[in-house]
C-alpha cells in the first residue's frame, strides 16, 4: 500500500488545488504538486499492456483513468472514449492517436506529444497540457477548459470549440481555457467559445476566428496578425499590447470598439 500512496495522492492534490486556488492562479494545477514523483515521471504499465487492453475491450472504450503513463509511446493507438481521467501522461507520445470523445478531466499532458491526434469533442476539465505539442491536432467541439500554456497548437482545428468560463455556475466561475503564450498560428477557430479566456501573448497569426466569441477574454500581448475576425465578438476583450495589424473582415466584426484598452494595442506594422 505504501508504493501506491503517491499515485493515489495525485488526483488528491489535484482537487484541492481546483477547490482552494486563488484567483489569478486559478488554473494553476501544478501548485502543490510534486512533478518529481513517480506518479508523475512513471508509467506503471506499458504499449504492450493497453494494445491488450484494446485487443480485449473489442472496440469497447478503454479504462486507463488514474494511471502514471508517463513517457510511454502510445502513438497511433485508438483510444476513442477511453477513460483517461486523472491520468498522468506527461512526455508521452499521442502522436495520430484517436482520442475522440476520450474522459482527459483532469488528466496530466505537460511536454505530451500529441501531434496529430484526433480530439474531437474529448472532455478535457481541469486538463492540464503545458508546453504539450498539439500541432495539427483536431479538437473541434472539444472542451479544453485547463492548462495549455506554451502548447504548440499550430495549424490545429478547434472549430466549435468550448472553452469558455460558465458564468452561470459559480463554482466553475474560474475555470477556463488557458491559452497564455500558446502557438495558434494558422489555427482554424471557427465558431470557438473563449468567453473569458486567457489567451495573453498568444501567437494567433493567420488564425481564422471567424464567430469566435471572445468576450471578456484577454488578448494581452497576443499576435493576431493577418488573422479573420469576420463575426468575432470582442466585446470587453483586453487588447492591451496586442497586434491587430493586417486583420481580415474587422469591419465584420462584433463589438470592435467595445474592446478594452484599445489605445494601448498596435494596430500598424512596424518595419
Amino acid at each position: 500500500m505504501r508504493r501506491l500512496a503517491p499515485l493515489l495522492l495525485a488526483p488528491l492534490l489535484l482537487t484541492s488545488v481546483l477547490l482552494t486556488a486563488p484567483a489569478h492562479a486559478e488554473q494553476d494545477l501544478l501548485l502543490g504538486a510534486d512533478m518529481g514523483s513517480a506518479a508523475m515521471t512513471r508509467a506503471e504499465m506499458t504499449r504492450a499492456d493497453i494494445e491488450a487492453m484494446i485487443a480485449e475491450a473489442d472496440g469497447k472504450p478503454v479504462d486507463l483513468s488514474d494511471k502514471a503513463l508517463a513517457g510511454l509511446d502510445l502513438s497511433g493507438l485508438n483510444l476513442r472514449g477511453a477513460n483517461l481521467r486523472t491520468a498522468r501522461l506527461n512526455k508521452a507520445s499521442l502522436r495520430g492517436a484517436d482520442l475522440t470523445g476520450a474522459n482527459l478531466e483532469q488528466a496530466w499532458f505537460i511536454k505530451a506529444d500529441l501531434s496529430g491526434a484526433k480530439l474531437v469533442g474529448a472532455k478535457m476539465f481541469g486538463i492540464t497540457a503545458r508546453d504539450a505539442n498539439l500541432s495539427g491536432a483536431d479538437l473541434s467541439r472539444s472542451m479544453p477548459i485547463g492548462d495549455f500554456r506554451g502548447a504548440n497548437m499550430s495549424g490545429a482545428t478547434l472549430v466549435d470549440l468550448k472553452g469558455g468560463a460558465d458564468i452561470k455556475n459559480q463554482s466553475m466561475g474560474l475555470m477556463r481555457a488557458v491559452f497564455v503564450s500558446v502557438n495558434l498560428k494558422g489555427a482554424n477557430l471557427k465558431g470557438a467559445n473563449l468567453g473569458r479566456s486567457r489567451l495573453e501573448y498568444a501567437d494567433l497569426t493567420d488564425a481564422d476566428l471567424t464567430d469566435v466569441v471572445l468576450m471578456g477574454s484577454d488578448l494581452s500581448g497576443a499576435n493576431l496578425t493577418g488573422a479573420t475576425v469576420t463575426g468575432a465578438d470582442f466585446r470587453n476583450v483586453d487588447v492591451s499590447g496586442a497586434r491587430l495589424v493586417s486583420l481580415k473582415g474587422q469591419d465584420a466584426a462584433k463589438d470592435w470598439d467595445a474592446r478594452v484598452n484599445i489605445d494601448r494595442a498596435v494596430t500598424r506594422s512596424i518595419d
